[in-house]
């Protein structure tokens, strides 16, 4: 099982943990990581997942990044968009892509909160819809 991270250097101190977590988790379950990607922002992620999807070496994508509310409603349109754009690239290859994006009007101090948890969520997802698509094959 070979998987690819895919993580937003936006709110660095929140996704550098992220990124730390999730390895730790992945080293755990002895599965092989072949490409970490850092973008800048979420919104950046879909064309890199798109790339790393096309690669017959890889069986999913782990998405980390936090986006956190500010003044106006930016962060719900960040989300949406990049959310169905990897939705949408999960569908077009079948090969998950979990989600360790934080949720759309997510505060500074609920994101280093739940720091752990949605990395280790990201990785859960994909590993048990791995094994899920394995067993409809």
């Amino acid at each position: 099982m070979n998987v690819a991270i895919v993580v937003s250097d936006f709110n660095y101190k929140i996704t550098s943990k992220m990124l730390q977590i999730a390895l730790e988790k992945i080293k755990r379950l002895k599965i092989d990581v072949i490409h970490v990607c850092k973008v800048y922002g979420v919104f950046d992620m879909p064309i890199i997942v798109d790339a790393l999807l096309k690669k017959n070496n890889i069986d999913a994508v782990i998405t980390l990044g936090a986006i956190i509310k500010g003044q106006t409603k930016h962060d719900e349109v960040i989300a949406h968009t990049v959310l169905t754009s990897l939705s949408y690239l999960s569908l077009k290859y079948k090969k998950p892509v979990s989600l360790g994006i934080s949720e759309p009007g997510m505060h500074e101090r609920i994101a280093y909160s739940r720091i752990r948890q949605m990395p280790e969520n990201a990785v859960d997802a994909a590993i048990k819809s791995l094994f899920e698509l394995e067993n409809i094959k």
